[in-house]
């Protein structure tokens, strides 16, 4: 069974997983006015994905990590053929966002495994909290998560 990971504020955890968030900014795979949860394969991924939209190190307090699991049956891999040359390029082009809203939309599946244009080579899975088969996701239980104050040097 997949594990994926999220880290959020621990004052947001009650919500973590309702896609407000993105559903109000957008981001890289969604546009604003769509609810999409984003998670990461791994530990280290998540924390990256995170700092790198961070705007303040001063912000990196009271975070949680949460595991993710879902089935094999509940995923939906993105063709990374079928992206466009700059896809992970800053700030990312539409056509990434038209294919995260298609897919929400679309409700083809829970969980869609996309690339990661912060590390190559490893991947998101982006949760559709609207999908029918939402409830069979298993959010794990939260716990601290602090960041090494060594990635702040100044």
């Amino acid at each position: 069974m997949p594990t994926s990971w999220r880290i959020v504020k621990t004052r947001h955890l009650d919500n973590a997983f309702d896609g407000e968030g993105a559903r109000l900014y957008g981001a890289r795979w969604n546009s604003a006015g769509t609810r999409v949860v984003y998670t990461a394969e791994t530990r280290a991924l998540a924390a990256l994905e995170l700092l790198v939209h961070l705007q303040a190190t001063s912000a990196l307090q009271s975070y949680s990590l949460v595991p993710v699991r879902f089935t094999s049956n509940l995923v939906m891999s993105l063709d990374r053929g079928a992206l466009p040359p700059d896809w992970r390029s800053y700030p990312p082009p539409r056509a990434l966002q038209t294919i995260g809203d298609d897919w929400c939309r679309s409700h083809r599946s829970a969980v869609l495994k996309v690339p990661s244009a912060v590390v190559a080579d490893e991947h998101n899975y982006l949760i559709n909290p609207a999908h029918p088969r939402f409830g069979e996701i298993t959010i794990g239980a939260a716990e601290p998560f602090a960041f090494d104050n060594r990635l702040f040097k100044q």
